[in-house]
């Protein structure tokens, strides 16, 4: 679940500084050091797949930070527990397709079996899911 599914502009985020320190300069490490509570103003695309977020810090500035790099925080202040997992259909389809496995063939028999053409076709199209 993408943090765009979670999290409004104006929502209150805690900064994990040991996943982004090294790229920051100091004053905005020790910002966060004042207060790892930040305010979000904005957000933006990273990489064409993920999410990144503006935070207004501590001492008025912004900062730009991963979607992994924060944890969202309720109302009361307490962190939301962030669901790592990717899709959870709970569809018997999905399920199965997770514990199948396509081994390579060495064999032209077993290259040209149009039963282990189909299960590599399946198993090359379960990452899309």
């Amino acid at each position: 679940m993408s943090i765009l599914d979670k999290a409004k502009i104006g929502n209150s985020v805690q900064i994990n500084l040991e996943l982004s320190k090294d790229r920051f300069t100091k004053e905005v490490v020790d910002a966060i050091n004042v207060s790892s509570v930040a305010k979000i103003s904005d957000f933006r695309i990273t990489d064409g797949k993920g999410i990144g977020v503006i935070l207004q810090l501590s001492n008025g500035k912004e900062q730009w930070f991963f979607e992994d790099e924060i944890d969202l925080l309720d109302e009361n202040g307490n962190v939301i527990k962030k669901n790592n997992d990717k899709k959870e259909n709970g569809n018997f389809i999905f399920d199965f397709l997770k514990g199948l496995n396509y081994e390579n063939k060495n064999k032209v028999s077993e290259l040209l079996n149009p039963i282990n053409f189909f299960i590599w076709l399946i198993v090359s199209f379960k990452d899309i899911f």
